[in-house]
């Protein structure tokens, strides 16, 4: 079974630690020592190990606000101390209003010879500044993954003077100024160079602008077992991060007897005149992730135009005065279908789309044209039987009648929304792809890879799930699907140094063999 880890939301991780303290017996103050003692740990770790100074002659910055997040900031103030750096510590904010477990910490600080450099509300912020001067280490512990207001005035003032440091920023569970829920920047939001999270992922940092906020994101051992998790987080309210061994225990081994018809037959009906690069990219996915067989099917003038490009895939032709009936005879015996990439969206594709999603019975993976077709008309998709969406952000939003920035300013919601509106397993694609289920299971891709934004890119992606489809259930091809296309882009990148762009779509496809776990 696939091992997928809990990501939470902002009110799981209430219940997650509530539950730790209150039924567990586990003191407050003891879950925050180990958030703090584990994210020194981190910081050490990740900041300071490729410093000539190392951790000695560190003078990091910690800046602290007044809730459990500057506690646990006071925590890895006191932790440096102890291994020989030398904090500069500034409380930002009201200190009337510093919570319990705050101001225990503090208090041990203080005990222990500690300053505190007070930033009362309003007050100037020309220490801090003079402070962030150099290229030392900042720590962000304003606010955690509570936060659910805007950050304004004063303290958005403080969080400026933050990003606006030279040298590496360390956020403590959260930047400060992230939604935990969205990713989204509550009116600002520190930049960090690592975020430290406690126990388990945050939504928040699993989406694109999470990503490009949270700099490299280290999960931080708390002191109580993650399967806690299981007596907060609901069934229909829960979201995983997949992990790459999920690909192995999802796709079986293959029987020594196997043959091109056993290992899954393919039809990509996509592609129109002038347009017949979509079909072969989709096609060549679908062969490089298992399918036995792949036939494209198409309109006559682009069929005609494909002949000469291809070697291992069939073709087959759409007759446009029978569509109904041409469409029978190229799906029959097929295991699966992938429809809509350069398919057109003329009235002659509609109605191929929509005896598709009506008649077959098998898997169907709807992309692009199939898709945008249906703009501001999701629940024509219901007709499918067993279908698997794979919108990217503008897709998603014509589908919803929404704009593109609405859909990446709550991309969880979205894809649940696609889910009721269409009764589908939806891939909301971009950086930390999500898959959504009909029966509430939610899925995150741990990976965001810059090289993937290609062209074809995802035409390959739609093939992959295709071939995973003729053996596997909607959600587990997508889940599958989404991680071997996210690690071949990967591999290739590492394979070129690094490189964040110059991959081509056919490269995706041919890693994906590569890159695959051995099947269990």
């Amino acid at each position: 079974m696939p091992r997928m880890t809990p990501v939470l939301s902002r009110a799981q991780m209430r219940a997650f630690d509530a539950h730790a303290i209150t039924q567990c017996s586990v003191p407050a103050l003891l879950l925050m020592e180990n958030a703090g003692r584990g994210a020194t740990d981190v910081l050490v770790r990740e900041l300071c190990s490729d410093d000539a100074r190392g951790v000695e002659g560190a003078r990091p910055v910690v800046v602290c606000g007044a809730g459990n997040n500057g506690g646990d900031g006071l925590v890895i103030a006191r932790h440096l101390l102890v291994r020989g750096a030398s904090p500069t510590v500034f409380f930002a904010g009201d200190a009337d209003k510093m919570t319990h477990d705050a101001r225990a910490n503090f208090e041990a600080w203080r005990g222990l010879g500690g300053e505190i450099q007070w930033l009362p509300p309003g007050a100037p912020l020309s220490t801090l500044e003079h402070a962030l001067a150099g290229d030392q280490i900042v720590v962000d512990a304003l606010f955690g993954t509570g936060l659910d207001r805007p950050i304004e005035g004063w303290l958005a003032t403080v969080i400026e003077s933050i990003n606006g440091s030279r040298g590496p920023r360390f956020s403590v569970d959260l930047p400060s100024g992230l939604d935990a829920d969205t990713g989204a920047a509550l009116g600002v939001a520190v930049e960090a160079t690592v975020t430290a999270t406690f126990a388990h992922y945050k939504l928040g940092l699993l989406t694109p602008n999470g990503v490009s906020l949270a700099g490299r994101v280290r999960v931080v051992d708390i002191g109580v077992p993650a399967a806690l998790v299981a007596f907060v987080v609901s069934a229909g309210n829960s979201a995983e991060r997949l992990e790459p061994d999920d690909v192995a225990s999802l796709v079986a081994r293959r029987p020594p007897g196997a043959h091109k018809t056993s290992a899954g037959h393919v039809a990509i009906v996509a592609g129109s005149p002038g347009r017949i690069g979509a079909p072969q990219l989709s096609a060549h996915g679908a062969l490089r992730a298992g399918a036995g067989v792949a036939t494209i099917a198409t309109w006559p003038e682009a069929a005609s135009a494909l002949q000469s490009h291809l070697l291992e895939v069939m073709s087959a032709r759409i007759d446009p005065t029978a569509i109904a009936e041409s469409l029978d005879a190229i799906l029959r015996g097929k295991h699966a279908v992938v429809v809509g990439p350069g398919f057109g969206l003329g009235d002659d594709a509609r109605i191929a789309v929509e005896y598709i999603l009506a008649a077959y019975q098998g898997p169907v993976v709807v992309d692009a044209d199939a898709l945008t077709m249906f703009a501001g008309r999701p629940s024509v998709l219901l007709a499918a039987k067993n279908a698997v969406l794979t919108p990217h952000p503008g897709e998603a939003a014509k589908l919803l009648g929404k704009s593109t920035a609405q859909i990446e300013s709550n991309r969880f919601h979205a894809a649940r929304e696609l889910v009721a509106a269409t009764g589908a397993v939806v891939v909301l694609k971009g950086a930390h792809t999500i898959i959504a289920s009909p029966d509430s299971r939610l899925a995150i891709s741990p990976i965001s890879c810059p090289a993937l934004a290609t062209a074809g890119s995802g035409d390959v992606l739609s093939g992959i799930i295709g071939a995973l489809a003729c053996t596997l259930s909607g959600f587990d091809a997508a889940c599958a699907g989404v991680m071997l296309h996210a690690m071949a882009g990967e591999t290739w990148s590492r394979a070129h140094a690094g490189a964040d762009r110059g991959m081509l779509a056919s490269e995706i496809a041919d890693a994906v063999a590569i890159v695959r776990p051995s099947p269990k």
